[in-house]
């Protein structure tokens, strides 16, 4: 149960994002992590083109598609550009209302000649693009590789591989997406950072672009003619790869669950091959030695007390206002709330949510407080960013060299969050260099057994300056780690990662390099030719982040692909796909919960800011039941009526109540109330309780749950395979009138 002592708005969240080669200590961000690049508003006086210029543009990019706006219809956004690009950018927006459903869309261009860089739509009418698509996967790969070619004519593009499952984990009332990604090429060689994202709807209409807008006229590159053999530099990685075992945290973010594996990962120092001298590239540039592993080392050896016994909310606020304050006449610091929550780790934590004001403006965000030891364990310093906008530019004199800065970085842990160290090592890594920012970012690896726990570690960002940038700290309560005695030896797994290895040609910009113009030719490591696959290292499989992808798990004579869709898509959850019966019953609860979960989004776990006060309507489906979120979600939406005092989940749904569901997600509860109106033409029209027949009669009408041979069966079970047909139908209904049930 989540408890929350309420001063003002809380405004926090926190996301995993793991990936097989990813970095042990980059494994984690939060949604509250490094802020991105700050705009730097243009006076309208400064601006070089108009509104019509802008249309005329987009018009000649998009010709005939967009006819039915009008000048009024667009707005321009004003004009901006980046520290570190000072190409002007327009905003461009558009929004319209046909037949009483709302367009909008927005477009930017870039540079005296106008190039697209983005461009978003979200057209009035998605139904047509709902499951069943009727673009498949292939004739939208197509289409966005024509819009490519269209887009950026003369400038060579290939299309990456897609690693995405085709079957989106997204609500039936959200239209289909296929993304795909593009890089632009030099001899057929791809670049790394010149990428193209584009996204087409199940309708085939192309709805999101980006390019990024880097230009390629003053760089260099390296020749072809000088690669070495790819065979022979494989052949060389082969014989020096190392791995490392590592504990891997799944989270389930719809449950709140977590579980613990054991992986084996190739060690993450080596980045690549440079492919003409057949040098290792590393952190740190190229190296003629393979780099070696770092030995772990504690951070401290012993326990250190927490900084506070316990703070209070005033406490908090008065850490917050010393902590933040800033360096400027111009600028205010003010606290606007103060909330005392239990975070997702369970831990008791105070969040502060601080503005900056200046001028008419302002920036703000959040910081956590540990509420039992006073330590800070989330912070993102935005001071730098408010100060270019003001133009006071922090001084960068005496930067601090890596060694300094790591020095630095320890102090500040040790001041800040000294109870959680003996749980951390030093970092295995090299540091990250935010050349924009001026920023060290700097990951201390969690250990248990011996062994590095990916995506869980503290981070910490030091500017060059010495001042603390950013300090995250990621730590996860886990009461039980599987034991490494029962793990495939490392041998073992070095032998199945060499199988799985292959080279990929890159052309990329070296970190370390002084020519920030050139791209180096380097072989990247790639294995199982999936980026978001791990080596289980107790099994020696391998396993997907996603699932085993799309596959027709299931068969059916009439409601095969629905079914798999639902299953793909992780609404309709079964745990044996060979025995599983699409004709047998489902129960009340089994259906409510595929309902809520094909229609909305719904958070299971504890930890989201709103779930403090739960209510319970039923005696028997308390908040730590299975079906509670999707319970109460129907109860609040009406679709569930409180009769009694218990809910009978397990009982199987006749037709006709599941009905009556369907018109009240619909909001017909009251057209369907009076039955007097209502004539059933069913042979079994007796059959249908009297509080049913206006539901009954909807839902046929509708084309929702329909009459077959003049029967209607309304006392009968309903199936899981007419549950997915109709449920299927009733997304397309609630599009077509433009009725969401939002979000929980």
């Amino acid at each position: 149960m989540v408890n929350l002592k309420r001063i003002g708005i809380l405004l926090s969240s926190s996301a995993l994002s793991i990936g097989m080669f990813t970095s042990a200590a980059s494994a984690s961000t939060t949604a509250n992590g490094q802020p991105g690049k700050v705009q730097i508003q243009v006076a309208s006086t400064e601006m070089i083109f108009a509104k019509a210029d802008l249309i005329k543009k987009f018009n000649e990019l998009f010709p005939n598609r967009f006819d039915f706006l009008t000048h009024s219809d667009f707005q321009m956004g004003g004009s901006h550009f980046y520290p570190d690009d000072d190409e002007l950018r327009y905003d461009l927006m558009f929004t319209k209302t046909i037949n009483g459903k709302r367009l909008y869309g927005n477009v930017v261009f870039v540079g005296e000649d106008l190039e697209i860089e983005q461009f978003y739509y979200q057209p009035s009418n998605e139904s047509e693009a709902l499951f069943p698509a009727k673009t498949s996967k292939e004739e939208a790969r197509k289409i966005a590789v024509d819009f490519v070619k269209k887009l950026v004519d003369g400038v060579e593009y290939q299309l990456e591989t897609d690693p995405f499952n085709y079957y989106p984990r997204q609500i039936l009332t959200e239209p289909i997406r296929y993304s795909f990604s593009f890089s632009s090429t030099k001899n057929q060689v791809p670049i790394s950072d010149q990428r193209i994202e584009v996204s087409v709807l199940g309708n085939g209409e192309v709805v999101n672009f980006y390019k990024g807008s880097a230009k390629l006229d003053s760089s260099t590159f390296d020749d072809l003619k000088q690669l070495k053999d790819k065979n022979e530099i494989l052949g060389k990685v082969k014989e020096n790869i190392s791995v490392d075992l590592q504990y891997q945290i799944n989270h389930d973010y719809q449950t709140g669950d977590r579980s613990v594996q054991l992986v084996y990962q190739p060690t993450t120092k080596f980045r690549g091959v440079h492919a003409p001298s057949g040098k290792w590239l590393t952190a740190n540039g190229y190296s003629a030695d393979f780099p070696k592993k770092t030995k772990i080392e504690k951070i401290v050896a012993n326990p250190l007390p927490p900084k506070k016994d316990g703070i209070t909310l005033e406490d908090a606020k008065k850490i917050a206002e010393k902590f933040l304050e800033i360096n400027s006449d111009k600028v205010k610091l003010s606290i606007q709330s103060i909330d005392e929550v239990e975070n997702y780790n369970g831990q008791a934590i105070i969040s502060i949510q601080y503005m900056y004001n200046f001028g008419s403006s302002g920036h703000g965000t959040n910081m956590e407080i540990n509420k039992n030891t006073g330590e800070i364990i989330q912070y993102n310093d935005i001071t730098s960013q408010i100060l270019a906008e003001i133009g006071e530019k922090p001084k960068k004199e005496n930067a601090l060299s890596r060694k300094e800065a790591l020095a630095q970085a320890v102090k500040y842990v040790k001041e800040w969050v000294p109870s959680y160290l003996h749980n951390y090592a030093m970092p295995i890594e090299e540091p990250y260099f935010e050349e924009n920012q001026g920023t060290y970012q700097f990951n201390f690896p969690r250990i248990e057994n011996g062994v590095i726990v990916m995506g869980d570690q503290i981070n910490v960002g030091i500017a060059v300056d010495g001042s603390l940038n950013s300090m995250n700290v990621n730590y996860q309560d886990i009461e039980q780690w599987p034991s490494i005695d029962k793990v495939i030896s490392e041998d073992e797994a070095k032998a199945l990662l060499k199988k799985a290895l292959s080279l990929k040609l890159t052309y990329m910009k070296q970190e370390k390099s002084e020519d920030k113009n050139h791209y180096d030719l380097v072989y990247l490591p790639v294995f199982n030719k999936d980026p978001f696959s791990y080596l289980n290292a107790n099994t020696g499989e391998w396993n997907s982040l996603f699932g085993e992808g799309n596959s027709s798990i299931i068969s059916h004579p009439w409601a095969e692909e629905e079914l798999n869709y639902l299953i793909n898509a992780k609404v309709l959850d079964i745990k044996d796909a060979k025995n599983f019966n699409g004709d047998a019953p489902v129960s009340k609860g089994e259906a409510i919960k595929i309902i809520m979960n094909s229609l909305t989004y719904i958070y299971d776990g504890g930890y989201y800011f709103g779930n403090e006060n739960k209510n319970q309507t039923f005696k028997n489906i308390d908040p730590k039941h299975p079906l509670y979120q999707s319970i109460e979600r129907a109860v609040e939406m009406d679709i569930i009526k409180p009769d009694s005092q218990t809910f009978d989940f397990d009982s199987p749904i006749k037709r006709e109540e599941l009905a009556s569901w369907y018109i009240r997600v619909l909001g017909l509860e009251l057209a369907a109330k009076d039955s007097s109106i209502y004539k059933l033409g069913f042979a079994d029209a007796n059959k249908v309780q009297k509080e049913y027949i206006g539901h009954v009669a909807l839902a046929n009408s509708l084309g929702l749950l329909k009459a077959e041979q003049n029967q209607f069966n309304p006392d009968r079970e309903a199936t899981y395979a007419e549950l997915a047909v109709s449920i299927i139908r009733l997304a397309h209904n609630m599009t077509e009138k433009g009725r969401g049930l939002g979000y929980y």
